[in-house]
């Protein structure tokens, strides 16, 4: 997909799971619902979801795609280096990644968007993982922190 391609299909799905989620202000159902939409739409998405923080432990939340790990260890791996750094992180190889969580064998790249409540705390991340080395680049990392936001509207 060019990067045109990827922007409009992005800018189609930001406006599908706004009209989708306007009527629901709960977060976990505008979860369910974005990850649902991104997993069907994006084909290079192999898996798709959230992980949230609860009392210090970052948890599994909505998700598509194969098995999670309920729990990913601390200050360890992709989603606590986005939540660490307070920003997305995009890993073209996480074999070259330090400390990587391998919930699935099959996963060679990966971006981690940090989710923010109503008052910019982070509570947790958008993980999305990629059985194609470099899946994700910038135009990826926009348009998903775009869509995160719509979650705690």
């Amino acid at each position: 997909m060019n990067a045109e391609s990827k922007k409009n299909r992005y800018a189609r799905m930001y406006e599908q799971v706004k009209e989708l989620t306007a009527p629901i202000a709960e977060p976990v159902a505008r979860m369910a619902t974005l990850v649902a939409v991104l997993h069907h739409k994006m084909d290079y998405f192999f898996w798709t979801g959230f992980y949230c923080l609860k009392n210090g432990e970052l948890l599994v939340n909505a998700y598509q795609g194969p098995l999670a790990c309920l729990r990913l260890k601390k200050d360890t791996g992709v989603c606590w280096a986005g939540i660490n750094q307070q920003k997305t992180i995009v890993v073209g190889d996480v074999h070259d990644f330090p400390g990587h969580i391998a919930c699935s064998s099959l996963t060679a790249s990966e971006i981690v968007v940090p989710l923010r409540n109503k008052v910019g705390e982070i509570v947790g991340v958008l993980d999305v993982d990629s059985k194609r080395l470099n899946s994700f680049d910038d135009i990826d990392a926009a348009g998903l922190e775009k869509l995160v936001d719509l979650i705690y509207l």
